[in-house]
């Protein structure tokens, strides 16, 4: 009877220690499960609101009647996908990484940039932000703001009739000695990327042609990177 007694006792015992065990595994949990909340959590919500910069959360703003809106934290993944899916690096030449500045004189411009320029030159009618693709990909999701200007157009050949009006429309003025560009519009030129060279095409053959390169931008990361940092794509109608 007492062998009996005292292992009856002792299955107690271990029968408490298995239920303080659990307890302080479950406070345990608990205090983790706090510590998630208060840390990871809130870091959650605040990721979800990306603002532009520190002091600009998106930007809305309206050219010729049409309202545009440019701001981050959009998922853009089904379109980096679908337009810039990863791929070998491509053949270079042609497909060469270009300089942060292309030409002496010239101003490299990234992201927060692009929207100075649409606030200080775009919208008080003193700048154009040009994108320099070929239709299909201007088709395919641009800049909000931007205007429609192929590279191609801004060579000054005999079998390019866009030339002429091209310069004109950008405040050029044609003289017996060339063209007068003392008037011209502020530019910010972007094409696909960094091994993009059709902008710095354009702001080749726009210098060549008289243009003061101290009124031509370049955003060198180009669709790539704008749509990387999950900015607004506008698509044209």
């Amino acid at each position: 009877m007492k062998v009996y007694a005292r292992s009856t006792r002792d299955r107690s015992n271990d029968t408490g220690k298995k239920h303080e065990e659990e307890g302080s595994m479950i406070i345990r949990l608990i205090v983790l499960l706090k510590l998630f909340i208060l840390t990871v959590w809130p870091t959650t919500l605040v990721a979800e609101e990306v603002w532009i910069s520190e002091d600009l959360p998106e930007l809305p703003f309206e050219i010729n009647g049409k309202s545009y809106l440019i701001k981050r934290g959009n998922d853009n993944s089904e379109y980096i996908a679908k337009v810039y899916p990863p791929k070998a690096p491509r053949a270079c030449p042609p497909h060469c990484l270009q300089p942060m500045i292309p030409y002496d004189g010239v101003t490299p411009v990234g992201e927060v940039g692009i929207v100075t320029f649409i606030e200080d030159y775009v919208l008080s009618g003193d700048g154009f932000l040009v994108d320099t693709r070929v239709g299909k990909w201007f088709k395919a999701g641009t800049i909000p703001g931007a205007i429609h200007m192929p590279f191609n157009m801004f060579a000054d050949t005999s079998t390019n009739p866009f030339y002429e009006p091209l310069m004109a429309r950008l405040g050029g003025k044609k003289t017996a000695d060339g063209w007068d560009f003392t008037d011209a519009k502020y530019l910010l030129l972007f094409c696909n990327g960094a091994d993009c060279g059709q902008s710095p095409r354009a702001i080749r053959n726009l210098i060549e042609g008289g243009y003061d390169p101290e009124k031509l931008m370049y955003y060198r990361g180009g669709m790539k990177d704008w749509v990387r940092y999950g900015f607004t794509i506008h698509f044209p109608e």
